[in-house]
């Protein structure tokens, strides 16, 4: 069993626990456990609700595999508890990875842990995390990202994007699909590019049948994807399926699929060591040289020029 560890200082974001929480205890081979930052067996929430089951952070002292630190009101007073501070150093010291969801950058920045390493978190407060730890290199634009052993996210839903990925790390797409699925929520957003998902921007689309063609069309990004398939599918002529899409999507279908698989390939890229070509196959493309194409036209640069700039070694 992998031990997950997640925890925050009082008044902690809600749903920067309770949404790693619910990802990682869907799956079965992770053991999850709340640990207080103030010795009681609960965790205060920013909510007033009390989150019971927690146990003290001085009981935790074996191996961890993945330490998550919510994010909680401390950057906004600019205080922060020394001696949880020292915890956080001590068990990240003893896990395989640690993870930051929302304002958490700030207790691994001033745990030490992000000295001289790529960081992210809430837009809002990039700005601050930069000024109040000059050692950190802060890339404002990303949801989550990850510089060796340590992982930052963004806002509050970011974390469970982050979640997702470290479930796909461990165990592969198609289990942190079917978590997603079952959180009913899509599995599209990479870290590497923006606190911003083309793909979740559509799913404001006013049409039933074209947010159940879009589910199929993520769930089955190797198969047939043309217009005339598509059409097909969702019950319309070519022509007027195309007029729809643009009136609802603002693009083409043939532009849709392309990001829809670019944005595949860029979360695989992100979070996998697959190999272009591997990447390509899995998402469609039918060859790392159409990836390539695709790329560029979509993002402005190749898979191999994103992997390059974006990919966290």
């Amino acid at each position: 069993m992998r031990k997950v560890v997640i925890s925050g200082p009082p008044r902690v974001q809600i749903l920067d626990v309770t949404g790693p929480l619910e990802v990682f205890s869907n799956v079965a081979d992770y053991q999850v456990t709340l640990v207080s930052s103030d010795g009681t067996d609960q965790l205060m929430t920013n909510r007033g609700i009390k989150l019971a089951g927690a146990v003290p952070r001085d009981s935790v002292s074996d191996p961890i595999d993945t330490l998550v630190i919510a994010g909680g009101p401390d950057p906004e007073i600019g205080e922060y508890d020394s001696d949880y501070l020292r915890w956080i150093a001590d068990a990240a010291g003893r896990s395989r990875r640690v993870a930051s969801i929302y304002t958490g950058a700030f207790l691994l920045a001033a745990a030490g842990l992000l000295d001289h390493k790529n960081a992210v978190t809430h837009w809002s407060f990039c700005d601050r995390l930069a000024q109040e730890f000059p050692k950190i290199n802060v890339l404002p634009s990303r949801i989550f990202l990850r510089d060796g052993a340590i992982y930052t996210s963004a806002g509050n839903t970011a974390g469970i994007d982050l979640s997702l990925s470290l479930v796909e790390e461990d165990h592969g797409h198609q289990t942190a699909l079917s978590v997603a699925r079952h959180l009913v929520m899509f599995l599209v957003r990479p870290g590497g590019q923006a606190q911003y998902s083309h793909m979740l921007s559509r799913q404001a689309m006013t049409s039933e049948p074209l947010r159940e063609l879009q589910v199929y069309m993520l769930e089955h990004l190797k198969a047939d994807l043309s217009v005339e398939a598509l059409a097909e599918r969702i019950g319309m002529s070519p022509r007027h399926f195309s007029r729809v899409c643009l009136r609802e999507m603002k693009m083409n279908p043939g532009q849709f699929v392309d990001r829809m698989r670019v944005e595949a390939a860029q979360q695989m890229i992100d979070s996998s060591s697959l190999g272009l070509k591997e990447i390509a196959d899995d998402c469609g493309f039918g060859s790392a040289d159409s990836m390539r194409r695709t790329f560029q036209r979509v993002i402005g640069i190749t898979a191999g020029e994103y992997t390059e700039r974006f990919k966290q070694v």
